[in-house]
């Protein structure tokens, strides 16, 4: 799942993490790096479109 989340979204970093039970992809915004969090790989998905005002963490 998060290799098509990458595939999906050029440039983007995502992974499940085993410990948190979270989503997590790191995203670019502007010239910064955002790390979101989402319960969900659709959440990820919309963390990710929105990730500038995207609440972190969730």
């Amino acid at each position: 799942m998060a290799a098509e989340i990458e595939r999906e979204f050029s440039g983007v970093v995502a992974w499940y993490g085993q410990a948190t039970g979270s989503w997590w992809a790191m995203v670019r915004v502007h010239r910064d790096a955002r790390l979101v969090e989402a319960r969900s790989p659709r959440d990820l998905r919309e963390a990710i479109v929105n990730a500038r005002g995207w609440p972190w963490p969730r």
